[in-house]
C-alpha cells in the first residue's frame, strides 16, 4: 500500500466520506474524532468547521452537543428518558423526552438497576447512557434518577395556612410542592391539577406552577383522568387522524363474500360501545359449523397513514369504570368499525367445522360484508340458556358448540386460575356506588372459546401461507420460580413433576386438588404469581397457560394494535386486497412487538391504580371500621390483606404488628414472630382494622387484629361483613411505635 510523504498533508476528506463516517460512528463525534481518522491537521480546522456546519445546515448530521454531531434521528450518548412500561422479561422500557424527529420515536431498552436499586417505574424519568443495539433501538443505563425534578408534577391542590400547596399523587413522592401568587391557574382547593416546576435556587419545597386542571378530588370521575395522567397515555388524536376518520365511509360489497343472510350476532357486557366480534353456530355432519366474524379495521387504517400511527403509539384501548381512552377515534371504534346491528360492516372471517369432541378439523378465512342480527349482552344470553327461553336467534348451537369446544379444552389441559375480579360500580353523580364482584357467567366463557378458537386458526393460516405473524406468547414459569413454587406446595403435600418440562395440566391438577378448601385462594394466588408474563413477538414460542403451540390475536382490532397486524398480515397472504402488510412494517415487527407489549403493561398498570383509587375512595370514610380479611401478600416489611367483600387491599406495616422479632419466610410465604409465636400466611383469614385512606394516592393502611379469628359481624348500619371498632385499642409498645419489630429474610 503506498504511503503519503513525509509532512505532506491528508487530503480534505468529501462530503460523503465525512457524512459515512458519522453515520456508522457508534455514538455522537467531534471534529477531534474526525481529524484523527481522515489524518487532518490544524490547517484543516476552518475547512472541516464549515463543512459540518453545512451538512448540519442540510439536515445531512445531526448537532448533538458540546460541538458534536451524530446521523439524523440518532439519539445522543446520554439523554433524560421517561419509562413507559416493561419488555417481556420485566426489564424498564423508555422513550427519550422531547423527541422532535420524523417517524416513530427510539426504543431504548434500560438495563436492570444497580443491585438494591428499586426497579424504574412507569412514568419516571432518568438521564440514561444510552447505546445504538439496532434500527431505531438502543440499549440505556441509568446515570442518574432524576425524580426529584420531574418533567410535570401530578398531585391535589391545597390552600393551606403555610400557602398554596400540590399534594403529589405518586406513592413513592414524599415531598409536597409550593405554587406561587399568580401560578394557580384558576385551582381551587382540593382540585387535582397537573403543573409544570419552576426554576429556583432556594432550599425548602420546590415551586410549580398549575398548568391544567383535572376535577375535584371527590369526584370519582377524576380519578381516571388522574391515572390517565400519571402513565402519560394519549388522549387526544392528532388533527390528521381525526379528519382521516371522518372521511370514512360505508364498506362496499365489491371484492368481498356476502355474510349478511347469516344471523351473526355480538354479545358484550351492557355498557360496551364498541362491537368487534359477532358469532354464528349451526350443526354440521362433523359435529358443527363455526362462523367468527371480525371488524375489518384494516380497510379505514392504511399502514402509516396518520390514524395508524395514532394507533401504534396508544397501542391498545385503556378501560376505566367511568371512560374509555381508545385506540382509534370514535367515528370509527363506536361506529364504522363497530358491528352494529341491522347495518352493514365488513368484516375479516374465518369459518370453522369443529367435531363432537370439540376438535377443529378445518378452516377458511374469507374477507366479507355482513349484518349483525341482534346486539346481545353476555346477561340477556345466559338468561335465555338457563330458562330456555323462545328466541328467533340461533343461540342453542352456540351453546352445544361451546360445549364441546369447553371439553377439548379440558382434555388439552389449560391454566384455570380462580381469582375473582372487581367491578367498580359508580352512580349518577360519579361517586363510587359499591364494589361488586365481577359475575363470571358461562356465556363469557362461550365467547372466550370462540375466540381462542379463531385466534389460533389465524396464527396457524399465517404458518401455512409462510408469512409473519404477530404471535401472543406465554413462556413457561422460569426454573427459580418453579423451585419456589414446589417448596411451597410441600406444605400441603402436593408436588409436581420433577424438571422444568412442566405441562399446564400439572398446575391445573394442583388447583383442582384444592379446589373449595380453605387453601384454594391463597394456591391460586401463589401459582398465578409463578407465572411469566404474556407478551407479543414475532418469534413463536407457544402459549403456556392456554397449552397451544400457535396462538396469536385476531379478534379485537378495534382495541389492540397487534389484532390489527395479524389482519393486514391475513390479507397479503390470502391476496383479499388492499390494506395488507408492507415490508417496511414487517421489519419492524420486533420494535413493534417490544412497544405494544409494553402499552399494553401500561394500561393494565393504569386501569389497576384507577381501582386502588376509587377503593380508597370508597373507603375513606370507614376509617377505623374492622373487616374481614385474607392476607394477600407477606414481606419482610409487613402483610399485605385484601378485604373479602370489597376486594380493596391495603398494608399492614410492620410496625402495626405487635411487637417482636418477626422472621420473613419466601418459600412458605410466612412472617413468624420469635417472642409471640404469631405465624401470618398467605390466604389467611384475619380481621382488619382500617386505619388511613388516601384516594390521592389509593393507598390503605389496615392494622391486624391478632389471635382473633375473622368473623362476619354487623355494622350499625346494617352491612354485613363490618363492624366498628372498639373504643379502645391494645396499647403497643415504645419499640412498636418506633416501627415496630425487626425482620430478616431466611
Amino acid at each position: 500500500m503506498a504511503r503519503r510523504p513525509p509532512n505532506k498533508p491528508a487530503p480534505m476528506p468529501s462530503r460523503d466520506d465525512v457524512r459515512k463516517f458519522i453515520r456508522e460512528a457508534s455514538g455522537r463525534v467531534g471534529k477531534r474524532e474526525i481529524s484523527q481518522h481522515f489524518g487532518l491537521t490544524v490547517e484543516h480546522r476552518h475547512a472541516l468547521r464549515e463543512l459540518l456546519k453545512s451538512l448540519s445546515e442540510e439536515g445531512q448530521v445531526a448537532p448533538a452537543g458540546h460541538k458534536r454531531f451524530t446521523a439524523p434521528g440518532r439519539l445522543p450518548d446520554a439523554m433524560v428518558v421517561q419509562i413507559t412500561g416493561t419488555d417481556t422479561e420485566g426489564d424498564a422500557i423508555a422513550k427519550p423526552i422531547g423527541w422532535e424527529g420524523e417517524g416513530r420515536p427510539p426504543l431504548v431498552l434500560m438495563a436492570p438497576e444497580a443491585k438494591g436499586q428499586p426497579a424504574l417505574a412507569p412514568g419516571e424519568r432518568v438521564l440514561a447512557r444510552l447505546r445504538p443495539i439496532g434500527a431505531n433501538k438502543y440499549e440505556g443505563r441509568t446515570l442518574k434518577r432524576i425524580g426529584e425534578t420531574p418533567g410535570r408534577v401530578i398531585g391535589l391542590f391545597r390552600q393551606t395556612e403555610r400557602g398554596q400547596r400540590i399534594v403529589p399523587t405518586d406513592k413513592r413522592s414524599k415531598a409536597e410542592w409550593t405554587v406561587p401568587a399568580g401560578e394557580e391557574n384558576g385551582a381551587e382547593h382540593d382540585d387535582v391539577v397537573l403543573a409544570t416546576p419552576l426554576p429556583t435556587t432556594a432550599f425548602g419545597l420546590k415551586p410549580a406552577r398549575v398548568t391544567e386542571i383535572l376535577g375535584k378530588m371527590g369526584d370519582a370521575r377524576s380519578v381516571s383522568l388522574l391515572v390517565i395522567a400519571t402513565h402519560d397515555i394519549p388522549t387526544e388524536f392528532p388533527e390528521a387522524a381525526l379528519a382521516e376518520a371522518r372521511r370514512a365511509a360505508a364498506t362496499p360489497l365489491a371484492g368481498r363474500d356476502d355474510l349478511r343472510h347469516i344471523p351473526l350476532v355480538t354479545i358484550d357486557g351492557s355498557d360496551a360501545r364498541d362491537f368487534d366480534d359477532a358469532v354464528f353456530a349451526e350443526p354440521h355432519a362433523q359435529g358443527f359449523r363455526l362462523i367468527v366474524a371480525i371488524a375489518d379495521v384494516s380497510h379505514y387504517v392504511p399502514t402509516d397513514s396518520a390514524l395508524d400511527r395514532s394507533a401504534w403509539t396508544r397501542g391498545n384501548s385503556c378501560y376505566f369504570p367511568d371512560r374509555v381512552v381508545p385506540m382509534l377515534p370514535e367515528e370509527l371504534s363506536n361506529g364504522w368499525c363497530s358491528l352494529r346491528p341491522d347495518e352493514n360492516r365488513g368484516c375479516l372471517y374465518v369459518e370453522m367445522i369443529v367435531n363432537a369432541d370439540g376438535l377443529k378439523q378445518s378452516h377458511r378465512f374469507g374477507r366479507g360484508l355482513m349484518r349483525s342480527a341482534a346486539r346481545l349482552t353476555y346477561e340477556q344470553v345466559q338468561e335465555i340458556e338457563d330458562t330456555q327461553a323462545e328466541t328467533h336467534l340461533p343461540l342453542a348451537p352456540l351453546y352445544a358448540a361451546f360445549r364441546a369446544l369447553l371439553a377439548a379444552r379440558t382434555e388439552r389441559g389449560t391454566l384455570d386460575l380462580d381469582l375473582p375480579e372487581r367491578k367498580v360500580v359508580l352512580g349518577e353523580d360519579g361517586r363510587v356506588e359499591s364494589i361488586a364482584p365481577r359475575p363470571r357467567l358461562d356465556s363469557h366463557r362461550l365467547i372466550e372459546e370462540f375466540m381462542v378458537l379463531a385466534n389460533v386458526c389465524a396464527a396457524e393460516e399465517l404458518e401455512r401461507l409462510v408469512r409473519p405473524c404477530m404471535y401472543r406468547v406465554h413462556a413457561p414459569p422460569t426454573d427459580e420460580k418453579l423451585d419456589n413454587l414446589r417448596t411451597f406446595l410441600r406444605q400441603f403435600d402436593i408436588s409436581l413433576p420433577a424438571g422444568d418440562q412442566i405441562h399446564p395440566r400439572d398446575i391445573d391438577q394442583v388447583l383442582k386438588k384444592v379446589a373449595g378448601s380453605e387453601h384454594a385462594t391463597m394456591v391460586n394466588e401463589v401459582v398465578l404469581r409463578s407465572q411469566s408474563q404474556a407478551a407479543y413477538s414475532p418469534e413463536n414460542i407457544g402459549h403456556f397457560g392456554l397449552a397451544l403451540a400457535k396462538y396469536a390475536h385476531f379478534t379485537s382490532p378495534i382495541r389492540r394494535y397487534a389484532d390489527l397486524l395479524v389482519h393486514r398480515a391475513l390479507i397479503t397472504g390470502l391476496k383479499l386486497g388492499e390494506g395488507g402488510l408492507t415490508p417496511e412494517e414487517i421489519a419492524r415487527f420486533p420494535d413493534t412487538a417490544e412497544h405494544i407489549t409494553a402499552t399494553e403493561r401500561r394500561a393494565a398498570l393504569a386501569e389497576r391504580d384507577a381501582v386502588d383509587r376509587y377503593l380508597a375512595a370508597f373507603m375513606a370514610d370507614k376509617i377505623g371500621v374492622i373487616f374481614p380479611a385474607r392476607i394477600s401478600g407477606v414481606q419482610r416489611f409487613g402483610l399485605f390483606v385484601t378485604l373479602i367483600d370489597s376486594g380493596a387491599s391495603g398494608l399492614v406495616p410492620l410496625g402495626a404488628l405487635p411487637d417482636d422479632y418477626w422472621v420473613h419466610d419466601e418459600a412458605t410465604q410466612t412472617l413468624s414472630g420469635k417472642r409471640t409465636r404469631l405465624v401470618f400466611h398467605l390466604a389467611q383469614e384475619v380481621e382488619a382494622r382500617l386505619s388511613e385512606a388516601s384516594p390521592i394516592t389509593g393507598g390503605l393502611m389496615f392494622q391486624i387484629l391478632q389471635g382473633v379469628p375473622a368473623r362476619h359481624a354487623t355494622s350499625p348500619d346494617g352491612r354485613p361483613g363490618t363492624r366498628p371498632a372498639p373504643q379502645s385499642t391494645p396499647r403497643k409498645s415504645v419499640k412498636a411505635k418506633r416501627g415496630g419489630g425487626r425482620s430478616r429474610s431466611s
